[in-house]
């Protein structure tokens, strides 16, 4: 794949020529999604190259049975698919008896294809000479509805260039797909129902195991010249597919159109037996409204998100484009609207990692939607995991751990733990340190506290339970110590005291009996109900106390840095700066054991710890453990440059800084770490977020405000943003001369500027 070929823009993202080397990756590049389905930007028309297909539904899955070698207590017994869902987009063309196909086709010229982000739309052209030497011109045009979010619709334009023309256009809907990840080849999707009424047409299947019942529709429309065709179409039934077929001679340079809208249905909305109802009405819905104002609502839908979304960037347009692809795809892939759905690693662009929830949406992805929707829409994050608690002491129970401790999953769909790798499954447990973080920091930003009395407190207890459990009193040490785990840097598996994991666990239990005490004084009521709920005593209290009093970390006295394990300084401490280039990514060049052994950090592991606790360290601290770290530091997981950007921009490192955000934010666009065809790294994406307003931005809570210490790269000319901070928007403009405030509340506000108080008046611009 040529890593440089989309093209900057500030508002697009452009793919100008055809590159069948390139497909898959802008497959995922280019995917669309509206927080209920999403899909790859795979082609309307026929496609004989590589091509990887995936169409998805919000929430439906499949439990694929875990493949292992031998298996273990414990062990989920099934790693959860996003499943790719029955496809509707397909519009198979052809012209004078040959088929529509770029990768066969004799020439392919002016291929151009644009993801319009500010308006939420896909569109592509291209002049094609065929094998039988006709040479036509292709416009197309689709976008999934924010409006209505079971629709999509895709407008197709074909015009002959060179003769007139025979066309055979052939819109169909496709239940007859796999996975391209399935561990045993089950058949993930049974097939119930083809209808055919009128123009429209509808395919009810359900997943095996979970019993998700959809429905497949789509109606068409055919146009010569814009003037409707009134043509009627052949329908054709096999097993796993409906196809309208239209038949129509036009005149060279005459333009056949088609105009179809399809989507899904699904009984996490509707009852099972009323689905094809359903597609029928929001198909009378789309038809109603047409195209062109669906597109309309679209643009219209999107301008609400940018306006409170977006992030201007003067002076670099590879580093405008960038973030604005990020907000762009994280608004594609969840939009708050509903409390069962989460932020899956990939999103809607592809199957790899399987679940729907990572430790991402709590330590990366909340901040962002904190700051640029409402509390309720993070709000609703946390009550995600609320209402996955029992799963979550079932997952706790399964490894032996007993009186209600919770141990979240690494990943799930349901609650349920669903990853099957064992070092990961077992033992990276700090996960359950970030969603206790995401309770602290929610209230930290937002000063709404009635989540913890009211849900939060019992997550709380449920983790510090598991934390007490899970540590270990070394009588060699006179400490306890957390043994066996993996931390977030996931090259190292099977260490004893990750500091990261044993401060994490420390601090939560230190918050879990500050908030007891808190909501005992304040909210008795709340109190009562929780203590009885959950059995707890002075007595387990003073236990977890203990533990938390008398946490072992490790130290290197030598370094003046926290050991990220007790086993670190054993290995041999070489750079990556001293690694040879062609050895990168290890990841992909080196054997596991040698990955185990070597110094290389995956991603940032203590630095995450500073990272959270900012506070707890001084700059001088911060400095110390950054220069020891980040020389060993690969950054192969999405998550790593983010945190580093943030930190060196805290240590007024700006070059570096910048070279992290750049990282960050076109981790995909340049495919840094040759996986872009697999899908996009989504839950990463909130940390570009993070690198500008936490980083550049320096924006931070301190005594109850928002604080600010901004900085900007020498490459921007300026840079601005939008916070929603406790239902008062706030505009940060930063260029090199000053830093303007724009508070948009009906009263004032106080912030910190490089310490110094700041009282903000309404829509009054402030400069500093």
């Amino acid at each position: 794949m040529n890593k440089d070929y989309i093209k900057p823009n500030n508002w697009s993202i452009i793919e100008e020529g055809f590159d069948a080397e390139n497909v898959e990756a802008s497959e995922s590049i280019f995917s669309l999604g509206n927080g209920a389905m999403g899909q790859r930007a795979n082609f309307e028309e026929h496609y004989s190259g590589p091509t990887f297909q995936g169409s998805y539904i919000a929430g439906v899955y499949y439990p694929d049975k875990t493949k292992v070698g031998w298996w273990k207590n414990g062990y989920p017994e099934y790693f959860a698919k996003v499943l790719n869902a029955p496809s509707w987009i397909g519009i198979d063309i052809n012209v004078n008896k040959e088929q529509l196909d770029l990768f066969t086709s004799k020439k392919v010229k002016n291929f151009r294809r644009e993801l319009n982000m500010k308006e939420g739309w896909l569109s592509r052209s291209f002049e094609v000479t065929l094998q039988n030497n006709i040479d036509i011109q292709v416009e197309a045009k689709r976008f999934l509805s924010l409006e209505l979010d079971e629709v999509g619709a895709i407008e197709y334009s074909i015009t002959p260039l060179n003769s007139h023309a025979d066309l055979v256009i052939t819109p169909y809907i496709d239940a007859g797909i796999t996975n391209e990840d399935s561990n045993w080849d089950d058949k993930f999707w049974n097939i119930s129902n083809l209808i055919v009424e009128g123009d429209q047409a509808f395919i009810e299947a359900q997943t095996m195991k979970t019993d998700f019942h959809t429905c497949t529709f789509m109606q068409s429309e055919c146009r010569v010249n814009n003037q409707n065709a009134g043509l009627q179409p052949q329908v054709i039934k096999t097993d796993n597919k409906i196809s309208f077929i239209y038949k129509i001679s036009i005149n060279q340079n005459e333009t056949f159109t088609i105009q179809k809208f399809a989507g899904y249905t699904a009984d996490r909305n509707y009852d099972r037996n009323k689905l094809i109802q359903a597609a029928q009405n929001t198909l009378s819905e789309a038809a109603k409204l047409g195209f062109d104002e669906l597109l309309n609502n679209q643009k219209q839908a999107w301008a609400k998100i940018w306006q409170m979304a977006d992030i201007t960037i003067e002076g670099d347009v590879k580093a405008q484009q960038a973030i604005r692809f990020n907000i762009f795809q994280l608004n594609q892939t969840y939009l708050g609207t509903d409390a069962s759905l989460n932020i899956g690693p990939k999103g809607f662009t592809g199957e790899k990692y399987g679940g729907s929830t990572y430790w991402d949406t709590e330590a990366y992805c909340i901040p962002f939607y904190m700051a640029t929707k409402d509390q309720h829409v993070a709000r609703t994050l946390l009550e995600y995991r609320y209402n996955h608690l029992q799963k979550a002491i079932e997952n706790a129970e399964k490894l032996g751990f007993s009186n209600g401790a919770a141990l979240y999953p690494m990943v799930t769909m349901n609650g349920e733990e669903c990853h099957n790798e064992w070092e990961i499954t077992f033992e990276e447990i700090h996960r359950n340190g970030a969603i206790a973080f995401a309770i602290y920091n929610y209230y930290r930003f937002t000063g709404d506290y009635s989540y913890i009395p009211e849900k939060g407190l019992e997550v709380l207890i449920g983790i510090a339970r598991f934390w007490h459990q899970r540590a270990t009193f070394s009588t060699q040490k006179n400490k306890y110590v957390i043994l066996g785990v993996t931390g977030p840097n996931e090259y190292e598996n099977n260490v004893n005291n990750n500091w990261y994991t044993n401060y994490i666990a420390k601090w939560c239990i230190d918050y879990t009996t500050e908030n007891i005490d808190k909501i005992k004084a304040e909210y008795n009521s709340d109190y009562t109900r929780i203590m009885n709920k959950v059995s707890l005593s002075e007595v387990e209290i003073a236990k977890w106390k203990k533990v938390a009093d008398n946490m072992y970390f490790p130290y290197s006295e030598d370094h003046n840095v926290f050991l990220q394990q007790d086993g670190f300084l054993d290995k041999e401490l070489i750079t990556v700066a001293d690694l040879d280039k062609s050895q990168r990514p290890i990841n992909q060049k080196w054997s596991w054991d040698r990955i185990l052994r070597s110094p290389y950090i995956k991603q940032a592991d203590t630095l995450q710890g500073f990272y959270f606790f900012e506070d707890h360290f001084s700059m001088e601290d911060l400095e110390r453990h950054f220069d020891f770290y980040e020389p060993f530091t690969v950054h192969e997981s999405s998550l790593s440059p983010c945190v580093h950007s943030v930190q060196a921009a805290k240590l007024g490192r700006m070059d570096q800084a910048y070279e992290f955000y750049l990282r960050t934010s076109r981790l995909d666009l340049d495919d840094y770490n040759h996986e872009v065809h697999e899908g996009l790294h989504i839950t990463s994406m909130a940390g570009t977020w993070m690198s500008i307003v936490e980083g550049f931005g320096g924006m931070r809570i301190k005594k109850g405000a928002l604080a600010f210490e901004p900085r900007i790269p020498k490459q921007w000319s300026a840079y601005s943003f939008k916070v929603n901070f406790r239902h008062q928007i706030l505009k940060v403009t930063v260029d090199h001369k000053e830093v303007k405030f724009q508070l948009a509340s009906e009263k004032e506000l106080q912030i910190f500027v490089n310490d110094d108080s700041v009282i903000l008046h309404p829509d009054k611009l402030v400069s500093v």
